[in-house]
């Protein structure tokens, strides 16, 4: 499946963590909120597929009266196969076919790559003026390692202004009639030896920051939410990168989310799951995702892979999940609906 991603437990950050096992959880480890949050809580399921796996792997789960709708992940290029002229072609299609059915439609903007290639459009690459427009990256996780892959680089203002063009062509087409539109994880590991871009852990958080404002300024009906699970060159919140980042998506109304639901695994409980819980019922939505890699992970407990039970409790329960994007290989949606 071309969606399949390597969970972000990355190496890099591994090697953070180990560097600052002195530090005290601090108080982000401190559980709060109250309206909603304080009820537990039942995620509405989705189904999770790239664009090009919709008609192949979604249409035939989307009549379950258990599923309310999909998320499709659309790369940047597919969206903007040249400068300035954008093909929303395949997002229509996937809304006609949720509409028709009574269901919605959330899109992932994709801006990286976990492999080759890079789907970003060819000028991002080649005009002088984007400085290379991408950052190589290592991934590797708790799964082991992975391929080279790339990440935009939204630092460069010039790239991150394109961006934003794309998010407000988006909205301008989309606004009220999607879900929700978000962005991808937080993680990265930028290949420092190999980078051309001048990236730096401070200038990508504050370039991720101005996208989550900017989508929130253009799209006013449709939920914008922005995947956050860790901040390179952070760990524990040692650079307050996970508080303000949280901090500043209830002050703008941005959405949160993340790309795995892992029920208590030390390296999400030591960095965005306890601000899901501290900001349960301060957010507009909690779009959490169980991914391909994640059904690759046990439970502590029992000694077997996590059970859909276990995931949605601990991704409502415990994180404030709205809504649950599932991967169609997730064993669940191939029984038939309870």
């Amino acid at each position: 499946m071309t969606t399949r991603r390597l969970s972000a437990l990355l190496g890099a950050l591994l090697a953070t963590a180990l560097a600052h096992t002195a530090l005290a959880p601090a108080a982000a480890a401190a559980p709060g909120g109250s309206g909603r949050a304080a009820r537990p809580q039942v995620p509405a399921q989705y189904l999770y597929s790239s664009i090009g796996d919709f008609d192949t792997e979604v249409k035939p789960l989307l009549d379950r009266p258990d599923i309310a709708g999909a998320q499709v992940v659309v790369a940047w290029k597919a969206l903007e196969p040249t400068k300035g002229q954008y093909d929303f072609s395949a997002i229509e299609e996937a809304l006609a076919t949720l509409q028709a059915r009574h269901k919605k439609l959330f899109v992932q903007v994709q801006d990286r790559f976990f492999s080759a290639p890079t789907r970003l459009p060819n000028y991002l690459l080649t005009d002088p003026v984007y400085a290379g427009g991408a950052a190589p990256t290592t991934n590797e996780s708790g799964l082991g390692p992975g391929e080279p892959g790339a990440v935009a680089a939204q630092w460069n203002p010039e790239v991150r202004r394109r961006f934003q063009s794309l998010l407000a062509a988006l909205a301008d087409r989309f606004d009220g009639r999607l879900a929700g539109v978000n962005l991808p994880e937080t993680a990265t590991q930028v290949d420092l030896a190999k980078d051309r871009t001048g990236y730096t852990d401070e200038s990508y958080f504050r370039a991720e920051l101005d996208n989550m404002a900017f989508g929130a300024k253009v799209f006013k009906r449709t939920r914008f939410i922005q995947y956050v699970n860790f901040w390179p060159g952070e760990w524990n919140n040692d650079h307050g990168y996970m508080e303000r980042a949280f901090a500043f998506a209830e002050a703008h109304g941005v959405g949160l989310g993340g790309p795995d639901v892992l029920p208590n695994r030390p390296a999400q409980m030591e960095n965005s799951y306890p601000f899901f819980e501290r900001y349960r019922g301060k957010l507009p939505m909690v779009a959490m995702a169980v991914q391909e890699p994640d059904f690759e992970y046990t439970n502590p407990s029992t000694g077997k892979p996590y059970t859909k039970e276990e995931f949605v409790d601990f991704g409502g329960r415990r994180l404030g999940a709205d809504v649950m994007f599932w991967a169609t290989s997730a064993p669940w949606l191939h029984r038939p609906a309870s």
